[in-house]
């Protein structure tokens, strides 16, 4: 059964919308696109993410700001190793408009988006990694899908957009198998699931 790992970029209040630039995702009035770049330069846990087979999975507006990037990147240029990982790869997005998926290797996940996913789970392949997409996400969260979370916790308080975490996410217990901080400051997790949610009290008898 392969597994499914949600891989984002996230600040402190749990914000993931726009990281890479500006122009990425303005909606909602979103004014902080590009707020991951003054701490560029540490790739290493994004890039040990990758090193290892897999597929990605993508909602339509991420899947559409990737295929408009990464296709141009040089295998020889900064990311270029990342760019032909993803553009080699197999990627499954979550679209109405199948027709339209022109970047190499895509396929639409249908109108049952849940179901599709827990299908792919349980065929022979590498791992389902998601980038982004938080309505995806969001189902996935909701859905129990999800068998591990690799953070990167920004130090910045971002205030608004779109958050990793809303409220139909359900309860899950995680265990942290790894941790850092880079030099920037931002903090690297990976937390893989780990059963129901525990409880007590700090009531003594």
């Amino acid at each position: 059964m392969r597994r499914l790992i949600v891989a984002a970029m996230t600040s402190v209040d749990g914000v993931i919308q726009a990281p890479g630039g500006p122009d990425e995702d303005r909606s909602g009035g979103f004014a902080h696109g590009g707020w991951v770049w003054p701490y560029e330069g540490d790739d290493e846990a994004m890039d040990g993410l990758f090193a290892h087979p897999f597929a990605l999975l993508l909602g339509r507006r991420t899947y559409d700001i990737f295929a408009g990037y990464w296709p141009q990147v040089a295998s020889d240029a900064p990311h270029g190793g990342i760019a032909d990982a993803f553009n080699g790869v197999t990627k499954y997005v979550a679209t109405h408009r199948p027709e339209t998926l022109a970047w190499q290797h895509s396929h639409a996940l249908g109108a049952d988006i849940v179901p599709a996913v827990r299908a792919l789970k349980h065929r022979d392949g590498p791992d389902l990694i998601t980038q982004g997409s938080s309505e995806l996400v969001h189902q996935l969260l909701a859905t129990d899908l999800v068998d591990e979370l690799r953070l990167l916790v920004y130090p910045l308080l971002l205030g608004r957009g779109k958050r990793l975490f809303d409220d139909g996410t359900q309860p899950a217990a995680f265990r942290l198998a790894a941790t850092r901080t880079t030099p920037a400051g931002v903090v690297i997790g990976r937390y893989l699931r780990d059963g129901d949610v525990r409880s007590g009290s700090f009531a003594h008898d």
